[in-house]
């Protein structure tokens, strides 16, 4: 299998990369997590301009025609920045239900307006009673007319304060926590009935609780078929997943450079404390289970358009589980090697260490996956 990158990714890591290291200090982070949106609409704006916002679209839709691999590049460049706009919440995890799920209509009418920054989504699925159960919904889909009448809560939605359109998934028939039965809508995140209160999570980035009460939507807020939503949320979760690895990687190559100069320079006794073999061997042990995250984040990348559902959900677990413990271990390396310095606020190192355990926990944690994997394998 060839791993190689074509000229055209290169150039986007590069560009990606580049604009990342000009724009993006550790310093103008901080001040961005305390505007109200807790982001730039400047780098947004930037983003559009680059093709980043319509990067996974087909071009025919008024995309850029790319895949899960240049989603992992860009995902990676913004993991070394820590980089806090909403690209997982609308070109990752709403656009894939767009992509997927979406009619000709409404590819139509809402990728030009996410590829020019003008139009940001939010992926409101998870619910507080489900923890990490894709299939348990409670929110109520009504008929009523021509439309319906949405009833219901969801948690955790990132970026969802801030989002002009709501992925929402909601039950049209079955049981609590029946796979069939659930349809997602498009709802405005300004419609009548729709509360939203934003607030920051451990690491900076933003999310919301959202209320639906007696939200009304036509005919047309359905996205793909009625009651047979559950394979595309399953999909958008996968795709979110292996975004999250790549980033995930990014910031833990970010960590295992801070910590490598930081040895460096820190001085003890007249000399380098990277002198000490045994810093040294620990600094190796970081390098080895970041390039094995790296190839799990790959695995993952190259099963989102898997067509064969078991073999894309068993090699997605793996890859969560596989940047997961390589996460949880180069993280606490980087904060030992740093010593007290590292759990300061102003310092760096401590600020990628909640992304990559926010990361570690989003959509499963390790030892939910371990679970499924087992699962799968019995």
């Amino acid at each position: 299998m060839d791993f190689d990158l074509t000229d055209e990714q290169r150039l986007l890591a590069d560009s990606v990369g580049r604009l990342m290291a000009d724009t993006y200090s550790f310093e103008k982070r901080r001040a961005l997590i305390r505007e109200a949106e807790g982001y730039s609409a400047e780098l947004w704006a930037r983003y559009a301009e680059l093709g980043l916002l319509g990067l996974p679209f087909a071009e025919e839709h008024g995309g850029f025609g790319g895949g899960a691999v240049e989603i992992m590049l860009v995902m990676e460049a913004f993991g070394r920045a820590l980089a806090l706009e909403p690209y997982l919440a609308t070109v990752v995890l709403g656009g894939t239900a767009l992509r997927l799920a979406g009619s000709p209509a409404q590819l139509e009418a809402m990728v030009p307006r996410i590829a020019e920054g003008q139009l940001k989504l939010a992926f409101a699925h998870g619910e507080r009673q489900a923890r990490y159960d894709l299939s348990d919904i409670e929110t109520k889909a009504t008929r009523s007319g021509a439309g319906y009448v949405l009833d219901g809560a969801k948690t955790v939605v990132l970026h969802g304060d801030s989002a002009d359109m709501l992925v929402v998934s909601a039950r049209t028939s079955g049981g609590r926590d029946d796979a069939d039965g659930l349809s997602l809508f498009l709802v405005d995140g300004r419609a009548n009935g729709v509360a939203r209160r934003g607030y920051a999570l451990r690491d900076g980035t933003r999310a919301a609780e959202v209320v639906l009460s007696g939200v009304e939507v036509g005919a047309d807020a359905l996205l793909g078929a009625e009651g047979a939503a559950f394979p595309v949320i399953a999909r958008v979760v996968e795709a979110g997943i292996a975004a999250m690895c790549a980033e995930s990687v990014g910031a833990m190559d970010a960590m295992h450079a801070m910590t490598l100069d930081y040895l460096k320079t820190r001085q003890q006794f007249g000399r380098p404390i990277g002198e000490n073999q045994v810093l040294q061997h620990r600094s190796a042990e970081m390098l080895i289970q970041l390039e094995n995250a790296r190839g799990m984040a790959m695995l993952a990348a190259m099963m989102v358009d898997e067509p064969d559902a078991a073999e894309r959900a068993r090699n997605i677990a793996m890859a969560k589980v596989g940047v997961g413990q390589a996460g949880r271990f180069v993280s606490q390396q980087a904060i030992q090697l740093h010593g007290g310095i590292g759990m300061t606020e102003e310092y760096a190192i401590g600020h990628f260490f909640r992304r990559v355990m926010v990361i570690e926990h989003s959509f499963g944690d390790t030892a939910h996956h371990l679970n499924r994997l087992a699962a799968l394998a019995a």
